[in-house]
């Protein structure tokens, strides 16, 4: 059965990666949190989209130019841009929340580059370690566009789930098919392959299923393309309406 996964916790309900927003994704039922991770000044993990800070908080600058104690300080802006009462969390904050909640839930850990496009050195160990301390090593896949970090994912932990993330964008650029994508990630190694879901359809769905990969596809936020997915028997529908997905998914809109 398709899972969904809250995006960023559910973006278009709550502030995004805030705790707020997954401790809510959790209660309604979301299958999976999907968040993204960077790297601070004093070498911890910190849970936030953007490289920069402008976007969702009311700090500025690059992550990597602040402490955790620094971002523990900024407030995260809503849906609406307004800022909440919201701290930015760390990396062990998400995870211990997930710990304690009433029921398992997956996790998908976007790894993110730094402002200037680099791959953080070491954030990967650092990932690995949270996860085996709160004990959620087998509930979690480590994600990313560059298959560089899947790599590095392996040789760390052969046996950890990975997913190569795609964008529309990639596959036009090098004038690819979207079930060709299916090779990339096999090339990489990965066990998932993460698509834009405008590049699913049939044929990408039977290539990554026969390749023993499972597919997901984000950001599914309407109605009508949450069905088409749910239809294709893809693996995990990511979106930003997590409440709206899991609606569809009962028939209940």
């Amino acid at each position: 059965m398709t899972r969904i996964a809250a995006h960023r916790g559910g973006a278009a309900l709550w502030p995004e990666n805030s705790l707020l927003a997954f401790q809510s994704a959790i209660a309604l039922g979301s299958d999976l949190l999907e968040f993204d991770v960077h790297l601070t000044h004093d070498r911890t993990v910190a849970v936030i989209h953007d490289a920069t800070l402008e976007r969702t908080t009311n700090g500025t600058g690059a992550v990597s130019s602040l402490t955790a104690a620094d971002l523990r300080r900024l407030r995260l802006r809503g849906p609406g841009a307004d800022l909440t009462a919201e701290p930015v969390p760390m990396l062990d904050d998400v995870l211990a929340a997930v710990a304690a909640a009433p029921r398992p839930v997956g996790l998908l850990v976007e790894v993110k580059e730094s402002a200037t496009g680099a791959r953080y050195e070491g954030l990967e160990e650092l990932i690995l370690a949270a996860l085996a301390r709160a004990g959620l090593q087998a509930h979690a896949t480590v994600m990313a566009f560059n298959p560089d970090v899947i790599a590095r994912v392996r040789a760390l932990a052969p046996r950890a789930r990975t997913s190569l993330l795609v964008e529309r964008a990639a596959v036009e650029r090098t004038g690819a098919r979207p079930e060709q994508t299916v090779d990339w990630a096999v090339a990489a190694r990965a066990t998932d392959l993460g698509l834009q879901y405008t590049l699913a359809d049939e044929r990408v769905v039977a290539a990554a299923h026969a390749a023993s990969l499972a597919l997901g596809v984000w950001t599914v936020n309407d109605a009508t393309s949450i069905r088409t997915m749910l239809a294709l028997g893809v693996d995990i529908v990511t979106s930003d309406r997590p409440d709206l997905a899991k609606r569809v998914q009962r028939g209940d809109a």
